[in-house]
Order: structure tokens, then sequence, then C-alpha cells
């Protein structure tokens, strides 16, 4: 069983009043009564590093409950979390450096059983009225769609959608007042076979890689615990929260993921890479997991468990992290949802019907 962490808290700390901030805190208020383990989190910090979470825990005690929450008390904590000393931290986790002088902690935070959550999804579609799941069907033409008919009101608007099941010679054509594009990442493609070359929207894709460990140094490990990303003169810090100690549902620990940046598969221009449907998953050659990324990874988890051995990581697996809504018909594009995408999906998809959707409905109503 996959198990996939509740990262909100950081994310959203570190995009306060984003859109991204308030799904994180919708969803991870679903995620309190389903499918999750609840293990806590530390954030780590290292002398240098004791500014960073204490403005984490500043945000936190200012965070206001985002619009689609559930009812709650008035004196309720959006995120419950309190900065403690290094040993404080220490008597959690005793396996932690020496050298670790403050961290946040969180004990609300925890790991989802993903493959669980994917399954109550479906179940709910096909128990819905109307609902249908289509598989292995590409999407192979978007068309915007006008009818010719005119009244008083406006004329209706929406898009012709052509699609193409696994091998078929002919394909099949639906036509949606709106289209709500989820298609991951190479969700840009679609827009952009509709947008002039000037106004076509790049994509740029972050590998991750998680190495399994088994070996010393991590005997009393049982919560997450996240380093504080690089700060200073980097100036890429926060695409990053950095190669963190995760737990399966099996209680097995993960580091992970590093950040390395991949390129498309030719030279072409990005104009023409974003445009060109053919790269659409060249990002699944970089999916096999290797050893070339090991030793990076021993080296940042030494920064706050020095006592895990080199020996004791093998490559375990790889994701693609996409970097950036694109809203005729109404079109809603969803673009760049890195981690925590899957635990935030249904206060986005909340947030697309309720606060997109329904807002342009009433619209074009009037």
């Amino acid at each position: 069983m996959a198990a996939t962490k509740v990262r909100g808290l950081v994310a959203a700390l570190n995009s306060t009043g984003s859109f991204k901030y308030k799904v994180n805190l919708s969803f991870m208020e679903f995620l309190r009564i389903s499918y999750t383990i609840f293990t806590g989190k530390l954030v780590v910090a290292h002398e240098h590093q004791r500014a960073y979470v204490e403005s984490l825990f500043a945000k936190a005690r200012r965070l206001p409950w985002p619009k689609h929450s559930p009812l709650h008390g008035a004196e309720e904590q959006v995120l419950p979390v309190s900065l403690i000393s290094g040993a404080q931290a220490r008597e959690l986790e005793p396996d932690l450096s020496p050298n670790i002088t403050a961290a946040l902690w969180s004990p609300e935070t925890g790991i989802v059983d993903s493959h669980s959550f994917m399954e109550s999804l479906e179940r709910d579609i096909l128990e819905s009225e109307g609902g249908e799941l289509v598989f292995s069907t590409r999407v192979v033409r978007v068309d915007p769609y006008k009818s010719e008919e005119t009244s008083s009101l406006s004329s209706e608007e929406g898009w012709v959608v052509q699609t193409v099941t696994e091998n078929a010679e002919q394909g099949d054509s639906l036509l949606a007042r709106t289209l709500i594009n989820a298609s991951g990442l190479a969700a840009n493609l679609i827009p952009n076979s509709l947008l002039p070359e000037a106004s076509r929207i790049p994509m740029f894709f972050g590998r991750g890689s998680y190495a399994a460990y088994s070996g010393p140094g991590i005997s009393h490990i049982n919560r997450l615990i996240y380093p504080c990303p690089e700060t200073g003169p980097n100036k890429h810090a926060f695409q990053s929260l950095g190669t963190h100690l995760t737990l399966d549902l099996q209680g097995k620990v993960r580091f992970g993921p590093d950040l390395e940046w991949i390129s498309p598969p030719s030279q072409a221009d990005a104009s023409e890479y974003d445009f060109n449907e053919e790269n659409t998953e060249f990002w699944r050659q970089h999916l096999k997991p290797s050893d070339s990324r090991l030793e990076e990874m021993h080296r940042a988890v030494t920064e706050y468990l020095p006592g895990v051995s080199f020996e004791g990581f093998r490559p375990d697996y790889v994701g693609i992290r996409p970097k950036l809504v694109f809203g005729r018909g109404l079109m809603v594009s969803l673009m760049g949802i890195e981690s925590p995408g899957l635990t935030s999906s249904l206060a986005i998809a909340e947030h697309v019907v309720d606060d997109v959707i329904e807002l342009e409905h009433i619209h074009i109503s009037q």
C-alpha cells in the first residue's frame, strides 16, 4: 500500500495567503478523519536556521481559516504547532543531531493511504448520477465551439473535445460547456494548442528521487522529520523543502525527494516544446531510479541524522514535479500542481466548482 505525506504544513506556511495555502488547509481538514495515520512531524533547525522555524511558527499562529473549511470553534487553531528546543526535539527523536537547536513540532501531520483515497474517489464517481470513468483514452484535439443560434441572451459557447481510446481507428467527440483540464504534467499542451506562440505557457520539470533506508541511526524514529530548506545566498531556496525523512504505512523509512531539473528531449526552443504533442510524456524516461543521487542525499541527511550510513541507502522510486490556472466557454486548466497536489485535490476541485465555474455561470446568466 502506498503512502503519501500530508505535506501541507510547510508548503502552506511558505505560501501564506496564496491559493496553495488555502487548498492545503482545506484538504488537511478532510484528512483528519480519512485515510490518515498521524505520525507527527518535526521541522528541525540548526542555530543559523532558527529564524526560519520561528517565522513558520509565527505564520501558523496567524493563519485564518480558509473559505471552505468545515465548522470549527472560535478558538481552534488552524495548525496546532509548537516551537520547541533542540533538547525537546531529541526527547521525541533521540537520533537527531546534537547540533539541532530548535524545531517546529506539528502533532497532527501524518501519512495518507493514497491508494485507498483514490479508490474512494473512483467509487464516488461510479456511484454518482451520470458519473463515468473512461480509461486508456487520450484527448487528441480541442476546438472552441459557438452556437450559430442567437437570442436575447448570450449565445452558447463551449468546447468540442475529440478523444481516442486505446488503438481504436475512430475516436469520439463530445461537447462541453465547461472543460476542466487536469491532465497532469502535459496540462499546458491543451491551452498551448489554442494560444498564439507568444502566449503559450511553459512548463518546467523537477525530478525528485527517493531512497529507501535500512541501517543504523534511525532506531528510534517514529515521526516525519524535515530539515530547513537552504536559505541565505541560495536563490532557489524554496524550490525544494529538502531531503526529508518519511515513513510508509508499514513504518519503513525513506529519504527524499531531492531536486534535479530535467530538460526536454531536444534542443528545440521552449515554444516548440510547449506546443509539440510528441513531447507529452518525455519525462517517463526519467522515472527509473538510480544510485547517482545517493551520495548527495546521504550528505544532506547526515546534517540532521548523523548516525545514518551511506551503505544503508538504496534507490527506491522517482517522481516528477511540474514547476509553474488558465482560465471561451470556460476552460480551467490546472497546471504546475506539484506536491501536495494529491492531498489538496478535493479542495482544488471545490475551488474550481464553487469559486470559478459557478461564478462564471452566474455572470453569464446575468
